[in-house]
C-alpha cells in the first residue's frame, strides 16, 4: 500500500485555535512531537493527522478547527452524511449538504449552480484572518469533495478549481487533494466538474456508512484521492521498486511502458506541476517515514530498501526532504510519544463523527 504523509502546514494550522495548555495532550493523541512543529518541511503520516483532527474537534467541539464563528460540533459530520444518504441523486445530496454546511457555520458557506455542462460551487467566506481563511477554505473542500465521492462510489475529477489566495508553498499538496488544474489569486474560490455527474446515483447504504464514519477522517482526505493522473501512474510504477530488488527505471524506460514518448511523458507531468524526480523523491520520501516510524529497521536497511546505494545518499536526501536527519526524526517520534493516533482511538466511541494529504 501507499504510505501517504501529510505536511507539517496542515498540523499547524489544524493547532492554530487549540489553548497551549491543551497542546501536549494533543499532540500525544497524535504521536506527533511539539519538536517537529518548527520544522517546516517536516511531514507526518496520514494517519497521525487523522488522529489530530480528531483529538483537537474533541477538545473544541468543533469539526472545523474553530475557523468559524460558531462552532460545528462534534457529530455534525456524520449527521449531515446521515442526511443525504437517501437522496437518491447526487445534485441532491450536493445540495442538501451545502445547506447543511451553512446551518452549521456562519461565517463560510458554498454555493451550488449549473453553467452549461459545467457544474461550479462557489465559496462566501466572510473569515477575516488571511491564515484561518485559507485553512477553512482547504478544509471545507476536502470535506465536501470526500463525502462527494464517497456517496457515489469513485472520484469526481475536478475540471478547475480556482482559489481566492496566493500560491502557496504547499500547491504540489493541492493536486493530490483537489486535483491538477489550479489556479490561485481569484475574487473567491470555485470548484468544477461535469455536470452530468449531478444526476449520479447514490450507492452507498447505512451499513457502508458506519463504516466510512468507523474510517473517518481518513477515509475523507486519502481514500478519493486522484489516482488517474500522470503523476499517480508513475508513483505506482516505481513502488514496485522499493523493497531493493528491483532498480529504479529511468524516465524514458517509463515512456517505453506507457507507450509514449519522453518528451511527452515529461511535458504531462510538468502539467500536473512535477517531474519524474520530484515523483520518485515523493515516494521515497513517504516510505521513509513510514519505515522510520513503524518499523525497527536500522537505517542502513531503510536506506537499501529506499534504493540507496549509501546510507550517507540516504542521510542527505532525507535532510533535504524534511529538514531533519532520519534519525533525529525517529528520536522525536520515539521520545515518550504514544504509537500514532493510540490515545485517540482509545477515547473514540464506536460511532463517532467523520472528519477531515503527497
Amino acid at each position: 500500500m501507499d504510505k501517504d504523509t501529510v505536511s507539517i502546514y496542515f498540523v499547524r494550522a489544524a493547532l492554530a485555535h487549540l489553548a497551549p495548555e491543551a497542546l501536549p495532550a494533543v499532540l500525544r493523541a497524535a504521536g506527533i512531537p511539539a519538536e517537529m512543529l518548527a520544522h517546516r518541511q517536516a511531514r507526518v503520516p496520514a494517519r497521525a493527522f487523522a488522529a489530530l483532527w480528531l483529538a483537537v474537534a474533541h477538545q473544541l467541539d468543533d469539526e472545523f478547527f474553530g475557523l468559524d464563528a460558531r462552532r460545528m460540533k462534534v457529530g455534525s459530520f456524520a449527521l449531515m452524511c446521515h442526511a443525504v444518504l437517501h437522496c437518491g441523486t447526487l445534485g441532491r445530496a450536493l445540495r442538501r449538504c451545502l445547506r447543511s454546511f451553512s446551518a452549521f457555520l456562519d461565517d463560510l458557506h458554498g454555493e451550488l449552480a449549473v453553467d452549461d455542462d459545467r457544474a461550479v460551487i462557489t465559496l462566501h467566506n466572510r473569515i477575516a484572518d488571511p491564515a484561518d481563511r485559507r485553512f477553512a477554505e482547504e478544509t471545507y473542500l476536502v470535506m465536501l469533495h470526500g463525502l462527494m465521492c464517497w456517496l457515489i462510489g469513485r472520484r469526481i475529477q475536478l475540471a478547475h478549481i480556482a482559489f481566492g489566495h496566493a500560491l502557496p508553498e504547499e500547491a504540489r499538496e493541492y493536486r493530490v487533494m483537489y486535483g491538477e488544474d489550479l489556479a490561485f489569486g481569484a475574487e473567491r474560490t470555485t470548484i468544477e466538474f461535469d455536470a452530468a455527474l449531478l444526476e449520479a446515483p447514490i450507492i452507498q447504504t447505512e451499513a457502508t456508512l458506519k463504516s466510512f464514519l468507523r474510517s473517518a477522517p481518513q477515509s475523507v482526505f486519502l481514500k478519493y484521492k486522484s489516482t488517474d493522473s500522470w503523476t499517480a501512474r508513475v508513483r505506482r510504477r516505481l513502488r514496485r521498486c522499493l523493497g531493493g530488488q528491483a532498480g529504479w527505471p529511468t524516465l524514458d524506460d517509463l515512456a517505453l511502458e506507457f507507450h509514449v514518448a519522453p518528451s511527452t511523458l515529461r511535458r504531462r507531468l510538468e502539467a500536473e506541476g512535477g517531474t519524474y524526480q520530484s515523483a520518485k523523491d515523493d515516494l521515497r520520501r513517504d516510505a521513509a517515514i513510514h519505515h522510520l516510524c513503524h518499523s525497527r529497521l536500522s537505517i542502513a536497511e531503510i536506506s537499501t530498501l529506499l534504493g540507496f546505494q549509501e546510507p550517507s545518499a540516504f542521510h542527505r536526501a532525507f535532510k533535504k526532504w524534511t529538514g531533519s536527519q532520519p534519525g533525529e526524526y525517529r528520536a522525536l517520534r520515539a521520545d515518550g510519544m504514544s504509537a500514532p493516533g493510540a490515545d485517540a482511538t482509545a477515547r473514540r466511541p464506536a460511532t463517532a463523527p467523520a472528519l477531515l494529504s503527497g
